[in-house]
């Protein structure tokens, strides 16, 4: 995951396979490097913080 100008990203910051039209990957894989924390809540807040965005959900104020 990375900006679209970094040869190295493969997606966007939203999920979007970079050089493809509607294909999006959202899972562990697009982790741009392996937390030191349990894996699974990771990808589990990447998920639904990426698929509330694809709907169009208001982002939550952080506290």
């Amino acid at each position: 995951m990375g900006d679209p100008a970094d040869p190295a990203a493969v997606v966007d910051s939203d999920g979007r396979v970079l050089g493809l039209q509607g294909l999006f990957v959202i899972d562990a894989s697009i982790m741009p490097g392996v937390p030191r924390a349990n894996t699974h809540l990771t990808t589990v807040m990447i998920a639904e913080h990426l698929a509330a965005r694809m709907i169009g959900e208001p982002q939550k104020p952080q506290a």
